[in-house]
């Protein structure tokens, strides 16, 4: 059974790095699980590293995180689902909002729960995915300040993660600037200005942040310590907290080019040659126990950078190992470097293991 493990030194790592960062600028941070799909195994060590404040896109896994312990603040970080309300007013301490019809029903079943439910109203601001348009965001929120069991906790965007809009400082200024509108029409505080993901972390590495933008919410940053407007890893931190193992079930010298008629495989796709290609040529192939089922190659890179990834069924991945200095057998593991959509794949599979070093 290939199976992933998390290294929980590493974790520990990352986390004391980015708790230094916004300690250090006075911002509450919290962290996204989604990535861990509820696992109850790696939910526990999120926790032990000291976490107050958990966000998902999932009422199930924040159901879990409260079943854990009560105490953890959680966030639910999409809008809400009309026939998920009753739920995330049981199991998120707040959610994010965009629509005045959602928060009236939120409204309704607070009171029903006798609850006071927290809300973040998300703002559009060129990613093009959830939020409030900037110039219907007085008559929204004028809207729903009254609504009874229903307290605004802030406002907040996200960027980087359906166009790939980047949160410049530009950006995180006319966030901020939305606060001070607020405020001074409504004669009230906003406590919590929301900027973003892991894509803002660089700003706060270079105090390009307006002072007023005092939240975020952090994933990837937290386990590939990912520069994402860079692409490389941020220094001091580690970018392996998750690895993939797999294990060799076949390895055969085989030709490099298939024979007979050709159609498409089982993915959709028709091998093609590279010209260069030579029909009597061969090379040495291992096939590994994992598949499309569970992961997608593109995100995946073995550790053994003499190993090449040659293609990939539905349960079974071939690699080529003709290069490899490793004396492979059945039965060896082959590790693999995994990235964040990649690690999302496979902690979704039931059928691979998850374990810690």
């Amino acid at each position: 059974m290939a199976f992933i493990k998390l290294y929980r030194k590493k974790l520990e790592e990352n986390y004391e790095f980015l708790d230094r960062i916004f300690g250090s600028r006075g911002i509450r941070w919290g962290v996204v699980s989604k990535l861990l799909c509820g696992n109850e195994i790696y939910l526990k060590e999120i926790m032990a590293l000291g976490v107050k404040e958990i966000h998902d896109s999932r009422v199930s896994n924040l159901r879990k995180i409260k079943a854990l312990d009560p105490s953890i603040l959680t966030v639910y970080i999409k809008p809400p689902a009309k026939r998920s309300i009753a739920d995330i007013v049981k199991y998120a301490d707040i959610s994010f909002n965009t629509e005045i019809f959602t928060i009236q029903m939120l409204s309704d079943e607070a009171l029903k729960q006798k609850k006071t439910h927290k809300i973040i109203i998300m703002i559009e601001m060129g990613d093009l995915r959830e939020g409030v348009m900037g110039e219907e965001l007085i008559d929204f929120y004028g809207k729903i300040i009254s609504m009874p069991n229903i307290e605004i906790m802030g406002i907040g965007t996200n960027l980087n993660c359906l166009s790939g809009v980047m949160p410049t400082q530009d950006k995180l200024i006319q966030l901020s600037l939305y606060k001070q509108l607020i405020e001074a029409k409504f004669d009230i505080s906003i406590p919590l200005v929301s900027g973003g993901t892991s894509v803002a972390v660089p700003l706060m590495l270079k105090n390009a942040r307006p002072m007023a933008v005092n939240h975020f919410r952090i994933g990837e940053a937290l386990f590939f310590g990912k520069d994402l407007f860079t692409g490389l890893t941020i220094e001091g931190m580690h970018n392996d907290v998750f690895k993939l193992y797999t294990e060799i079930i076949e390895i055969t010298e085989k030709p490099d080019l298939p024979t007979g008629e050709l159609g498409e495989n089982v993915a959709g796709h028709t091998f093609e040659a590279e010209e260069s290609s030579d029909l009597g040529t061969t090379s040495l192939r291992a096939i590994l126990d994992v598949g499309l089922l569970d992961m997608q190659p593109q995100y995946s890179e073995p550790v053994d950078t003499d190993i090449s990834i040659v293609d990939a069924s539905s349960d079974m991945l071939v690699v080529d190992i003709s290069n490899s200095k490793k004396n492979d057998k059945i039965g060896d593991l082959v590790a693999f470097n995994i990235q964040y959509m990649g690690a999302l794949y496979l902690l979704n599979s039931e059928y691979i293991g998850k374990t810690i070093e």
